[in-house]
C-alpha cells in the first residue's frame, strides 16, 4: 500500500474517493471540497468527495459516486472512470480506495450544507509541481508524523489528500499503470 499515515495493525474502516479531474480550455483542474467545521472526521480539512464504503455499495467506484452525490450533487453518470490510485491508510483509521474520474463540463453542484462548506478547482498542474509542495510534522497519538503540505489561494491542502495527489503524480508518470 502506497499511503501508510500511521495506521498500524488496527482494523481500518473502508472509505472511497472519487478524484475528478475536470477538463478546463485553461488546462486540467482537481476538484476538491472542504468539509465544514462541525464534522466529527477530519472538520474543516481539504478533501476529495467521498466516504465511507457502506454494505450496499457493490464496489468502491460505486461508493465514491453515492458519496459524491450525497456530498456535492454530482450526478453519478458525469464522472467518467480512468481507474484506481493505490489504497492509501491514514492514521485516523480509513482504508481509502481512491477512484480517478474525468469530468467534462458543463455539470452543476449541489453542496450538502451540514458536510461541505465548499468545493473549488485547483490547476492540475500546481498541485503536481514539487516546488508547491513543503513537509510538516506534527505528533500524533504519541509518535512525530511528517506529511505534505500544498498551500494554494488561502488554503491548506494535507494529509490524505495530499498524498493521493502525490499518488496521482506518480502514476501520471507511468499512464499505463492507472
Amino acid at each position: 500500500m502506497e499511503g501508510d499515515q500511521g495506521a498500524g495493525e488496527r482494523q481500518l474502516t473502508p472509505a472511497a474517493v472519487l478524484v475528478p479531474l475536470v477538463r478546463r480550455p485553461e488546462g486540467f483542474q482537481l476538484l476538491l471540497t472542504r468539509r465544514t467545521d462541525h464534522l466529527r472526521d477530519h472538520p474543516g480539512q481539504i478533501s476529495f468527495p467521498g466516504g465511507r464504503m457502506e454494505a450496499a455499495d457493490a464496489s468502491p467506484v460505486h461508493a465514491a459516486l453515492r458519496e459524491a452525490e450525497e456530498e456535492i450533487g454530482l450526478a453519478p453518470h458525469l464522472p467518467r472512470i480512468l481507474g484506481y490510485l493505490p489504497i492509501y491508510r491514514t492514521g485516523t483509521g480509513f482504508q481509502v480506495y481512491p477512484v480517478v474520474a474525468l469530468l467534462e463540463p458543463p455539470f452543476d453542484l449541489c453542496l450538502d450544507a451540514f458536510e461541505v462548506a465548499e468545493a473549488f478547482e485547483v490547476p492540475l498542474d500546481f498541485l503536481l509541481d514539487p516546488r508547491n509542495h513543503r513537509r510538516e510534522s506534527m505528533h500524533y497519538r504519541g509518535a512525530l508524523r511528517e506529511y505534505t503540505v500544498i498551500p494554494y489561494g488561502g488554503r491548506c491542502i494535507w494529509g490524505a489528500t495530499a498524498g493521493m495527489i502525490q499518488s496521482l503524480w506518480r502514476r501520471l508518470q507511468t499512464p499505463d499503470d492507472l
